[in-house]
Order: structure tokens, then sequence, then C-alpha cells
């Protein structure tokens, strides 16, 4: 991997989190991603599963994590499996976890080799009465393709039929909601990358730059911060292709006169950084774009002052969809009447605004996180409101990644990274 060694500190608190709301006899497993093939001998990528990451640390395919805190035999309280490597997988793979580099990232002392794995659960099951199954149940997943964890849920339910079943995904969605500060320091490192980033391409954007050279630019800088790159797909929108919300061929030339709306960032260490900038392409705003940015910015700030403890989520959104009202009357792109006589299920604003203005962000871009409950220090969101004009040639959001405080206004971790017209200008025209 590219990132430090994060202190294995953070996967055994987050273990100990987890397994302290586990229901008596209980046995969690979580499993590693698949490698997903492409055709013939191609491969995707390795991405690993957030959620053994999260209480592992371990970053390698075909492992397995088991968590027993009712185990008889102490060491089987926490189990790390993992691929057995010997030296011809060394020499075409490269390295690979050694039992004692796995404990050394994930501070569990009981590593078995993959190959013990059915052995061993079949072992600790006659102890236990419960199984957590780590089911995908986040909000916005739409996932058609089985998974390895989806395998495994599979086969224990035929081999274990007299177990009770239990979900992972509610504690996961408590405990990876509220970052630790091993975590934030992370998230901050993402920020600090995506900002070399965005300062490098200020004075690289010019009229007839295209949109994928621009996408090129930032992901050297990311690269060669010991990022893998783009923690998702970059939009890179110049134009009225900002007027496409998840606009991502970034293959247009940039014209003068026009905007470019970038929504792109680092992750670190699996950690997303999630940022959105519009620039103008000639270095200069015109009166009226400038006039809708300053708009979409004190959206921005406004709504970034509610995120404070105890706020609800879909309160918050509402009161988003006020400050956006006032704002695009002032702009002119709505009248009285058009609020007067609004559908309550889909207000006058969303014309312009389509989007929610935030959300959690971590491990993923769209993370973990509790959306019914108040909200709570540490938990991170993103801010991103935005007013998209086709028939102005336009689309502008803003975003930035903020923590809530115990006391206060959140802290903003893209904080150094310019967003005023006048720094915008400044740094494009040096």
């Amino acid at each position: 991997m590219k990132y430090e060694q994060i202190p294995n500190t953070l996967f055994i608190k987050n273990r100990k989190k987890f397994m302290a709301r586990m229901k008596p006899k209980s046995i969690a497993v979580f499993n590693s991603n698949d490698i997903y093939p492409i055709s013939a001998d191609s491969t995707l990528p390795f991405e690993q599963h957030r959620d053994i990451f999260y209480l592992s640390g371990a970053d390698q395919e075909e492992t397995i994590l088991l968590l027993f805190p009712d185990a008889m035999d102490k060491k089987h309280r926490e189990i790390l499996f993992v691929r057995e490597t010997n030296e011809h997988i060394a020499i075409w793979e490269g390295e690979k976890l050694t039992k004692e580099r796995a404990t050394e990232i994930s501070g569990i002392e009981t590593i078995y080799w993959l190959q013990d794995f059915d052995k061993v659960f079949f072992d600790l099951m006659t102890e236990a009465e419960t199984i957590y199954l780590n089911t995908n149940e986040h909000y916005r997943q739409a996932v058609e393709t089985q998974t390895r964890e989806d395998r495994f849920i599979q086969k224990c339910k035929q081999e274990y039929p007299a177990h009770q079943v239990a979900k992972s995904n509610p504690i996961l969605q408590e405990i990876r909601g509220v970052k630790e500060s091993e975590e934030l320091a992370l998230m901050q490192t993402a920020c600090n990358i995506t900002e070399k980033g965005f300062r490098r391409l200020l004075g690289f954007v010019k009229p007839g730059v295209w949109e994928y050279e621009i996408e090129a630019e930032l992901l050297h800088e990311f690269v060669r911060n010991r990022s893998k790159g783009f923690a998702y797909q970059p939009i890179i929108a110049s134009g009225n292709n900002a007027n496409v919300l998840h606009y991502v061929e970034n293959n247009q030339q940039c014209k003068s006169g026009e905007l470019i709306l970038m929504d792109v960032a680092a992750e670190y260490a699996n950690y997303s950084s999630d940022l959105t900038r519009t620039i103008p392409v000639n270095g200069k705003f015109t009166k009226r774009q400038k006039e809708v940015y300053n708009a979409v910015l004190r959206v921005k700030n406004e709504a970034t002052k509610m995120l404070v403890p105890g706020t609800i989520w879909a309160e918050y959104h509402k009161e988003c969809g006020k400050l956006m009202t006032s704002e695009l009357l002032g702009l002119g792109l709505l009248d009285k009447a058009d609020v007067q006589n609004e559908n309550p299920d889909w207000p006058a604003y969303k014309k312009y605004f389509m989007h929610g203005t935030s959300h959690h962000i971590g491990l993923n871009t769209h993370d973990y996180g509790e959306l019914k409950t108040p909200m709570k220090a540490n938990m991170v969101f993103t801010v991103e409101p935005g007013i998209y004009i086709p028939d102005e040639n336009m689309g502008i959001r803003l975003e930035d990644d903020v923590v809530i405080q115990e006391q206060g206004e959140p802290f903003n971790l893209m904080k150094n990274i310019p967003i005023e017209v006048e720094e915008i200008e400044e740094l494009m025209n040096q």
C-alpha cells in the first residue's frame, strides 16, 4: 500500500466498540471483497471491503475476521484468517501478509491461514447461539453483483439453520458514523492532498484546455502524495456539462467565458475526501457568474453552521431548502408566486437545486452513519449546495468536508482550500 501504516490502536478500539454491542454467545464474521474480473485474465484493482478494514486494518484479498467475545478459549475471541503466502506467490504477486505482519497491522494475536477457517468456524459455532451477518443496508446501495460476503451468508444459513441471526449493519452504522481521532487525521491528510491538486490546476486551467487534461493534472498530484488516486469517479464539467449531476465523461474542451464545476478529491488509506469547486475557464468570473457563485457560497456557509450535535438530518435539509429559496428569489430565478404555489413534496427551489446538501463521509464517500437520530460530535459531513441553470450555460456547486464539534461550528477539514471569488481569480491570474 502507498499509505503509511495506521497505528493498530485504531482497529483495537473499533473492535471493542463493535463487540460491546454484540449479544451474549454471538459470533460476527466479516469477509474481504472479491477481486472482480473484467475479461480474459484482466481484473479491476482490488478494493478492500470497508467493514473488515475498519475492524482490522487488513487491506488484502481473501481475508476473514471473526469476533467471538464469549469464546471459551480466550485466543479465539478475535481471529484473523489470511491467505497463506509462499515463495511462488511472492515472486508473481509480491508481498502478502505473514502471520506476524497481520498481528502488527491489526493488533489481533490469533492469526490462522484461510484454509483453516471452516474447521475453526464449525468448532466455535458449537459454542455460539447467534451469528452476526454483514449485509449491505446503506440507503444508497444498489448492488447487483453477488459478493464474497453474500456467498458466506448463503452458506452459513444453509449449514447452521438452528442458529439465531443478527445484523452487523446497525452496529456499524452507529459506530462508523462517529470518527476516532486517528480517522480524522487520515481524512485531513486526504483533504490536504486534495488541496495540493486543486492549487496545482489553478495555474494550469486556461481557455482551450480539455476536461481530461485537468483530470490528469489532479491524478498526478494525488498519486505523488501517496494516494491511490480519486476517492470517487471525478467530475470535470465545463459549461452546460455542469448541469448533469454525475457527468463523468470529462472529454470536452473548456471555452473562455464558461465555468468548470470540478467534483473531485483524493483518497488516503481508504479514507475519502469530497471536494467541489467551480472556477472560470479564463480566470475571471462575469458579474452574473459571481452573483450566482456567491449565493451558493452563502448557502454553504449558513448550512455549515447548522451542523451541530442534536441536529436531525431531515430537518436540516428542510432548513437548507429555505436558505436556497431566499437566494433564488434574490437572483430572480424564482418569484413569490413560485414559492406560494409550490408542491410541498417538490419545493420550488428544487428546479435549480435538486440534490441534498450533506452526507456522511469517511471510509466511503457516502459513508455509514445514522441519519434518523440526532447528529453527534465527530461525525463528518459534506456540505455541498449548488445552483444549476441550463438556460444560462452554468452550474455551480461548492463543497467542503466538516467535523461536528462538541461546541460551536464544525471544523472545516478543507478550510485552506481556496473558495472565495477574489482568491480564485488572484491565483488563476498570477
